[in-house]
């Protein structure tokens, strides 16, 4: 797995569960393992998690494994069973990815499922020849499209941000009880409709997401918690058009311009000194 995930999970395993850590990372990587060779499971884009996730302002996750549980979720669960985060008297407002569930562990949440109305379930079609089929009986359908929002089977093991290159039918229910604004369901359609190549980068602060950033190579070297201002920059030369590309970490904001022509010098140091002009 890549270094982020792992320094995630040193803390979370290690504080929120009884049994040792290579214990616990064992039966997530069996189960993990097993879910790759299940073709209708999927993990989903951050992008998309997040979107689901604001609808009700969900804290918990439900399905999946430690491996690919996003760490904007507080708390992370199958079922009954408690993957990290704190145990609750009350339901909290949760994501569920479907397929990420065994029969028993949908077994054991439908009975909270059916008396709340702040959960939101992403998953393929359930009916025969793709027919949508609820996946519960007080569930209501907002959302059904054919995308590339998933990501591509083993991304966890080197944690790329490339999603899968084919597209697949995904479908979000809610309760029947639950409503939603029209701008939240056409905003929600819009994301399952996407066809991006590249997931989005998490920079965000919630929960547990700066424990995971620290564990990013940017992160082990201390450039996150830098108190001066730190930038990226990179450069093109597309058919004799130079481009300069950059990022601001401090003020969390990027652009890009056209600089010069490849006729007057294509060296790369050159549109990538010019990007930091515009940073």
């Amino acid at each position: 797995m890549d270094g982020a995930q792992w320094h995630l999970l040193t803390h979370t395993l290690t504080n929120d569960g009884p049994n040792p850590l290579g214990s616990s990372l064992q039966n997530e990587l069996t189960r993990q393992l097993r879910l790759d060779k299940d073709k209708q499971h999927r993990s989903f884009s951050c992008k998309l998690l997040r979107s689901l996730k604001s609808v009700f302002h969900a804290t918990q996750y439900q399905g999946d494994t430690a491996l690919t549980v996003p760490p904007f979720f507080k708390n992370a669960r199958r079922g009954a069973e408690r993957i990290w985060g704190e145990e609750t008297a009350s339901p909290q407002p949760m994501v569920i990815n479907w397929p990420g569930l065994t029969d028993i562990e949908k077994t054991e949440l439908i009975p909270t499922l059916s008396t709340t109305d702040d959960w939101i379930l992403l998953t393929h079609p359930l009916g025969a020849k793709n027919k949508s089929q609820p996946p519960l009986k007080e569930s209501q359908r907002i959302a059904r499209a054919e995308g590339k929002c998933s990501r591509h089977k083993g991304w966890w093991r080197e944690g790329k941000d490339e999603l899968a290159t084919h597209s697949m039918t995904m479908e979000v229910w809610i309760s029947t009880r639950g409503r939603i604004s029209e701008a939240t369901r056409i905003a929600l359609q819009e994301a399952l409709e996407e066809d991006n190549k590249k997931d989005t980068p998490s920079f965000a602060k919630e929960d547990l997401e700066e424990r995971h950033r620290s564990g990013t190579e940017a992160g082990l070297l201390g450039i996150y918690n830098f108190p001066g201002s730190v930038y990226a920059t990179d450069g093109s030369n597309d058919k004799g058009v130079m481009g300069a590309g950059f990022f601001k970490l401090d003020e969390h904001r990027g652009g890009c311009c056209q600089l010069g022509r490849g006729g007057e010098g294509n060296s790369s140091n050159r549109a990538e000194l010019g990007a930091a002009c515009p940073a």
